[in-house]
């Protein structure tokens, strides 16, 4: 139960660094040397320096993002572990030289590694079921990962 515990701490702390102004520094020492976080409409950032540049960027088109994190299941196998998890995410968006506040309900597959006594990212791979403007309903727009 120890590393489960580790690996929840750890995907706490990527969202607290995420909501505390994208701190790319912080963020991308939480990964392994080789990680990788993927998405979508965001792209894919391999490589701790490619994952700090992402974030540490990213402030200006996202200013404020608020992360709800739940139902985690991670398994551990030696010295790696899967984990899946789900998040809203409330998030200021600058979209065409607006503020757009948006909700994203996002489904994570993750990858972990033991390294040095501690668990880190292995790849962070992120589906956005719906990202939708705030105060619109998101029926007809879901995507579910299965």
């Amino acid at each position: 139960m120890s590393d489960i515990e580790e690996i929840i701490q750890l995907k706490n702390r990527y969202w607290h660094y995420n909501d505390t102004g994208l701190l790319g520094d912080r963020i991308a020492e939480l990964f392994t040397e080789d990680g990788i976080w993927t998405n979508a409409e965001l792209g894919h950032y391999e490589g701790r320096e490619a994952i700090r540049d992402f974030f540490n960027g990213a402030s200006e088109a996202l200013p404020f993002c608020a992360h709800l994190g739940m139902n985690p299941v991670i398994e551990v196998d030696g010295a790696t572990a899967t984990g899946i998890w789900r998040a809203i995410l409330l998030g200021t968006f600058v979209e065409e030289g607006r503020q757009v506040s948006r909700h994203i309900l996002i489904d994570y597959r993750d990858d972990y590694a033991r390294q040095g006594g501690r668990w880190l990212i292995r790849k962070l791979d992120i589906l956005f079921n719906f990202n939708i403007p705030f105060g619109e309903g998101w029926a007809g727009q879901t995507v579910i990962r299965r």
